[in-house]
């Protein structure tokens, strides 16, 4: 019998809401199948629960806690509303963990769901966001935050740009695109910030050249790439691209297919990995039982089939299987949230998965 350990973590804003519903279609679908899998949920404070307890919105308590866990899952956090002992020259929640883990690798898939209408009829993409370095100043440097004001009126910020870093996330993406449609196409900025985007760019086509001859590599400007996402987003099959232009693409990619609800994204380090919504808090929304918990819920598939194929156990596939069918099928059918145009609070399309799952044939 394979146990697992799960932290979980409730975070802020609509937070506490769709990590519930993840915890309880995961706790249905292993009741279901009944296939010898366990998991161990372990709660640990973050976000503003952190703060009133142990001033920290991610307490040490919940670092050395995780390092025992085999992954996570990771709530929204509202870190702009922290007070600015917790805000300013500090990092947020999600990157001091993908800094204090080195969870570099951060990938968001985008896909047309059945029965949802996006702003394009068909896309199946993933994006690779190298998590560690880049534009976000916030875990680039080894100590401290890459951004800083020499003066009231003048603020600078450093981008970090490695060998190593491009490489591994590199490696990431053509792994992935071997199992698809054999394309990556390479996201940069070189022709403005030549010396950072030119490493970018030539690492990624040395990699695919050395190591994935099959795959098929074409590279773009960043501003050129939302136009086409926009234009042509089903051309496209992994995307890979630095930090903060992977965060802005995902959310692009995000809002075409459907919603940001939608969005799963997975954080991994290749040891372990947190599974985290690619949207935000929505504290305008928080504790009105109206959130999508899609997103939350997709990337807790994800975590599973990553556990699956990094502990050689397909019985998480088979998990996670049963998760994502289920989900889909919900949703196919028109039982939905206030942002896809349905009726469901976030409880009743929870309940909604779980009936779904307890019907179907494992």
């Amino acid at each position: 019998m394979a146990k697992y350990k799960l932290g979980v973590l409730y975070g802020d804003g609509i937070g506490p809401e769709i990590v519930k519903s993840s915890v309880e279609v995961l706790k249905a679908t292993t009741s279901k199948l009944a296939n010898g899998t366990q998991f161990e949920f372990v709660e640990l404070p973050m976000g503003w629960e952190g703060i009133k307890k142990y001033n920290d919105p991610v307490p040490e308590m919940t670092k050395k806690g995780l390092e025992e866990m085999n992954g996570w899952l990771m709530a929204p956090h509202d870190s702009s509303a922290y007070p600015d002992e917790h805000r300013i020259s500090k990092r947020n929640p999600s990157g001091e963990l993908r800094h204090y883990f080195d969870l570099y690798s951060n990938v968001r898939p985008s896909r047309v769901l059945p029965g949802t209408k996006g702003l394009v009829e068909k896309a199946d993409l993933v994006i690779f966001r190298e998590n560690t370095e880049g534009f976000l100043s916030d875990r680039n440097m080894y100590k401290g935050i890459g951004e800083f004001m020499v003066s009231p009126d003048v603020a600078l910020v450093t981008g970090v740009f490695s060998r190593k870093a491009i490489e591994r996330i590199a490696h990431e993406a053509f792994k992935l695109a071997m199992t698809r449609r054999k394309k990556v196409a390479v996201v940069h900025k070189a022709n403005v910030i030549k010396y950072a985007f030119e490493l970018f760019r030539d690492i990624c086509y040395e990699v695919g050249e050395k190591y994935y001859p099959e795959v098929e590599v074409e590279d773009y400007l960043i501003d050129a790439m939302t136009a086409h996402l926009v234009r042509r987003a089903e051309d496209f099959d992994v995307i890979v691209t630095e930090n903060l232009f992977g965060d802005i693409l995902s959310d692009l990619a995000g809002e075409l297919v459907g919603s940001l609800g939608l969005s799963p994204s997975l954080n991994t380090n290749g040891k372990q990995a947190m599974a985290q919504a690619a949207h935000g808090s929505a504290p305008d929304i928080a504790g009105q039982n109206v959130a999508n918990p899609t997103s939350m819920i997709l990337s807790t598939v994800m975590l599973l089939q990553w556990l699956a194929a990094n502990h050689e156990d397909n019985k998480l596939n088979e998990i996670a299987k049963v998760m994502e069918k289920a989900v889909l099928e919900t949703v196919a059918e028109g039982t939905t949230t206030r942002d896809l145009g349905g009726s469901a609070t976030t409880t009743e399309f929870t309940a909604a998965i779980i009936n779904k799952i307890n019907r179907n044939e494992p």
